[in-house]
């Protein structure tokens, strides 16, 4: 009688069919399905995308600005709405105040929302820019300091500058009125021994009609913001033919110094076309620091902060700093 292979040669196998081998067990660490694939790749880029926002914010952290020699004042000013205007004012403003500069945010919108960014008080009963305009109240009584970053103020808004641009008409020296309450405090700053402002940013409002003149008026450098879609360039020839107009008749030294592009998304073709066709148009103005479309830029409003102090190592935020350093660099 045969014997089994897999049977001791002394035991009998009584005709049995020899053992089954082992079956090997299936090495489930290297069979991943696709949507486990996908989560992994997509953790290991947030992962890597956090460690390069977080070396960027290191290093525009440890960029040291020159003061410029005289305070700069900037009118934020586009008159389509939606560009980015004021969250371009306040976190500009909150990016140079970090970095150690003395800045002023002038709210002249009666939506108030560079007041609301801010963490600023704007209620109908707050003395606001309408007072300054047009009952001419210093601004050293109106002005508020921005609880979560030092070095930074705001002359708050409220609807009630709405009715500004109406009561304006009849008054003397309609287009000054700004331009006059910023002088006498700034010399006001001085008579009490304060340091000097660095940077004033006017916050305009989507509109060409005398409160954004009396932000012309007072600034020396127009900043616009614009809009990485279609249209956006839609209106800006009646924006630049009115600041001529300025030029030429209130306001000598004001001139376009920046551009800022916002919105950008990169994942369009649109967005790149834009940005290159304002390029070509403005090659000088255009800061090379893009804004990019950010969750964290649009939340942060609600929790009345700038990105800057809600979560400084955002896209939004840094995109945002390296502007403010570019800016501070173009004196």
């Amino acid at each position: 009688m045969p014997t089994n292979s897999s049977m001791p040669a002394n035991i009998p196998d009584f005709g049995l069919p020899p053992e089954p081998a082992a079956a090997s067990k299936p090495d489930r660490g290297s069979h991943v399905s696709r949507e486990t694939r996908e989560k992994l790749e997509r953790a290991s880029s947030s992962a890597q995308k956090s460690d390069r926002s977080k070396q960027q914010f290191e290093a525009l952290s440890q960029e040291t600005l020159n003061r410029p020699q005289n305070t700069r004042v900037f009118a934020i000013s586009n008159q389509k709405g939606g560009v980015g205007k004021t969250s371009t004012a306040v976190n500009l403003a909150a990016a140079l105040a970090t970095k150690g500069m003395n800045v002023l945010v002038v709210d002249n919108d009666p939506q108030g929302n560079a007041s609301t960014a801010l963490g600023i008080e704007h209620g109908v009963e707050v003395p606001s820019t309408y007072d300054a305009l047009i009952d001419e109240k210093p601004l050293i009584e109106i002005i508020k300091p921005c609880p979560d970053i030092e070095n930074l103020w705001c002359v708050p808004a409220n609807i009630d500058l709405a009715g500004a641009e109406i009561e304006l008409v009849s008054l003397v020296a309609r287009e000054n009125r700004l331009k006059n309450a910023l002088s006498d405090y700034t010399a006001a700053r001085e008579t009490n021994g304060e340091a000097r402002l660095d940077y004033i940013f006017i916050d305009c409002p989507p509109s060409l009609g005398l409160l954004t003149i009396n932000a012309f008026v007072a600034a020396q450098e127009v900043l616009i913001p614009i809009q990485c879609e279609y249209y956006a360039l839609e209106g800006l020839s009646q924006l630049l033919k009115n600041i001529s107009l300025i030029q030429k008749h209130l306001n000598a030294d004001l001139r376009v110094s920046t551009i800022v592009l916002t919105m950008y998304d990169g994942r369009t073709n649109l967005s790149s076309q834009v940005a290159e066709e304002v390029r070509e148009h403005f090659p000088k103005e255009v800061l090379d620091a893009v804004i990019p479309r950010s969750v964290r830029v649009s939340e942060a409003p609600s929790y009345q902060q700038t990105v800057m102090s809600y979560d400084p190592q955002s896209t939004g935020a840094l995109a945002y700093l390296k502007a403010a350093v570019e800016i501070a660099h173009r004196i």
